[in-house]
C-alpha cells in the first residue's frame, strides 16, 4: 500500500508540478506572469460568484418588499 502511495506521489511530483513553467515555455512568456494570471483568475472567479450571490439576494429581498402577501382582503 505504501509503495502505491509513493508511486502516485512520485508521478504527481514528476508530472504535476512545474505546470506554469512548462506553459510559460510553450507560450514564450515568463513563469511569473503565468502564475500571476492564475492567481488573478482565481480571485476573479471567486469574487464573481459572490457578486452574483449578493445580486440575487438583493433582488429577492426587493421582490419581497414589493409583492407582500396578504392573508385576507381585509388587510388593506
Amino acid at each position: 500500500m505504501t509503495t502505491l502511495v509513493s508511486n502516485i506521489r512520485y508521478y504527481l511530483e514528476r508530472h504535476g508540478f512545474y505546470v506554469s513553467s512548462r506553459m510559460a515555455d510553450k507560450l514564450g512568456m515568463r513563469a511569473k506572469n503565468v502564475r500571476l494570471f492564475f492567481i488573478y483568475a482565481s480571485f476573479f472567479t471567486m469574487g464573481a460568484g459572490f457578486i452574483v450571490y449578493l445580486t440575487l439576494a438583493f433582488w429577492l429581498k426587493l421582490k419581497d418588499l414589493i409583492y407582500t402577501k396578504r392573508t385576507s382582503v381585509f388587510d388593506l
